[in-house]
């Protein structure tokens, strides 16, 4: 009998959960840790940060869904990895031994690494956490009764561009239904190359494209944005040319500002030695199977994936949701062909697919590879892609009370776009 524990209970871990307790008999313990004792749908965060929806609509409580499906749960940070002895310590000092080790924690948030961001010690808003997204609609409710200038992006070394461009759009048509867009200046910081880079590379004609509706919606823009440093109403960018030699110093004041943050792994897991690289995200082989221990696997935002490209602002690469969902079912036919002593084969894609929300339209992109060259890469923009993130929003939540094991990604998303199928 093995045990295998889970740890962090997100887009990944849920799943992988459900995935484990199909393909594996009931002789096999599953344990999911979490820090918290809830499930949150993280894509749907702009719109809480907007008051499109509550808290309640994109959460939920993970214990008797999981118990339902007999797989435990413990909703504790953990403290400590000890792989030479296949333990975990939690925060109350209680031990936690498995067979195999999954991580899909997600990242740790580097607000520290731009003095004066973030919403807890500094003052530009987050949508990385339902928390956060609360806070930044409480931000914005104080912000609607004097309105101003508004800065969102992301700051250097981030990787998910995709919320940053959603919150923007979805921040101007928020303001325009309350006719009062005419009262504030948006501009759009990045430290991507280009607009409609995405960590990327570009995807089709995602720089034209994005390019055209910032125009159309009068939002400015800076690329190859290094933030420097956050002061109330203030931030300050060194805008930096092709080169990485600075070009223009910039001083932005701001009313309200909602910036992504870099990522690094989170603590525990980027304290285990040899687990890691320098910025604490998982080392993985090509079966999703840590480097140096062979019995843990990693999923998710979490993992190493180097940039697409190198950049003047450092710029990482998305982790996007088919390609976690590919990576979370390679690890459960390795783990399962682990247990029956064959070889673990099994493969994560690192094809990238998105459907972005732009408030009453949306963007939706494939590119397949992640790192080009691409076999397909294309970005289309209707509303229909809108209406289809809602949809997904139902859905994924439907399957994590139902604890369905079904591939969301290639049963509702690939058929949506019309592919019949990705390769891996």
């Amino acid at each position: 009998m093995a045990h295998i524990v889970i740890l962090g209970a997100g887009t990944g871990g849920m799943p992988a959960a459900y995935e484990l307790r199909e393909k594996l008999d009931q002789s096999h313990r599953i344990t999911v840790i979490n820090a918290v004792d809830y499930f949150q749908f993280v894509p749907s965060n702009p719109w809480v940060a907007v008051g499109w929806r509550e808290r309640e609509a994109i959460t939920f409580p993970i214990r008797p869904y999981l118990e339902k499906k007999n797989i435990a749960f413990i909703a504790q940070p953990v403290a400590r990895i000890e792989p030479e002895i296949n333990t975990l310590t939690l925060a109350d000092d209680t031990a936690v031994n498995y067979d195999f080790l999954v991580i899909t924690t997600g990242p740790k948030l580097a607000f520290d690494e731009v003095s004066g961001s973030g919403p807890v010690n500094g003052f530009t808003q987050s949508i990385c956490t339902i928390d956060h997204a609360e806070h930044a609609h409480q931000a914005y409710q104080e912000f609607l009764n004097d309105p101003g200038p508004v800065v969102i992006g992301a700051m250097p070394g981030a990787s998910c561009f995709g919320p940053a461009y959603e919150f923007a759009f979805i921040f101007n048509t928020d303001l325009k239904k309350r006719k009062l867009r005419h009262k504030v200046p948006m501009t759009y910081v990045t430290s991507e190359p280009y607009i409609g880079h995405l960590g990327l590379g570009g995807v089709g004609d995602s720089k034209s494209m994005l390019e055209s509706e910032f125009r159309n919606h009068d939002i400015k823009w800076i690329c190859n944005a290094k933030t420097t440093k956050v002061e109330n109403g203030k931030m300050y960018v060194s805008e930096m040319d092709e080169m990485g030699n600075l070009k223009k110093e910039h001083e932005l004041a701001f009313k309200y500002s909602m910036m992504l943050p870099a990522f690094r792994g989170v603590d525990p897991v980027a304290a285990v030695d040899g687990l890691c690289n320098p910025r604490g995200f998982v080392l993985i082989d090509e079966n999703q199977r840590s480097k140096k221990y062979p019995n843990i696997y990693s999923a998710g935002v979490c993992v190493a994936i180097p940039p697409v490209e190198a950049t003047p602002v450092p710029t990482g690469a998305p982790k996007t949701g088919y390609m976690i969902e590919s990576m979370i079912t390679a690890i459960v036919h390795n783990i399962a062909a682990d247990i029956a002593g064959t070889p673990a084969t099994a493969k994560g894609s690192w094809n990238a697919i998105c459907l972005a929300d732009m408030g009453d339209t949306g963007a939706a992109f494939v590119a397949l590879p992640q790192i080009p060259p691409r076999n397909v890469a294309w970005f289309k923009k209707g509303k229909w892609v809108h209406l289809a993130k809602i949809a997904f929003e139902k859905y994924f939540m439907h399957k994590m009370k139902a604890g369905t094991s079904e591939p969301v990604y290639e049963k509702y998303v690939l058929k949506l776009l019309g592919i019949e199928r990705l390769d891996k």
